[in-house]
């Protein structure tokens, strides 16, 4: 499992902007519905193969990360 911090800071712009990367960057790619928190966190998780990758807008963390199966060295 990788783990990636995008921004030390909940943002809904910085959490569009990495999910747009992971689109772009992963052509066939499938997601799931995006999950809101009563917080107003925001979950969007993705599917390539058996392999997931997940990316938090968290208020609670106050953070926008990136949990994965697959390396983002890349794109991240």
């Amino acid at each position: 499992m990788y783990s990636y911090t995008v921004a030390k800071a909940a943002s809904e712009k910085e959490f569009e902007k990495v999910c747009r990367l992971i689109e772009s960057h992963f052509k066939g790619i499938s997601k799931d519905r995006i999950l809101e928190d009563v917080d107003g966190s925001s979950i969007q998780i993705y599917h390539k193969g058996k392999a997931s990758i997940t990316v938090f807008n968290d208020y609670e963390v106050d953070a926008v990360y990136v949990d994965s199966e697959i390396e983002l060295n890349d794109i991240i």
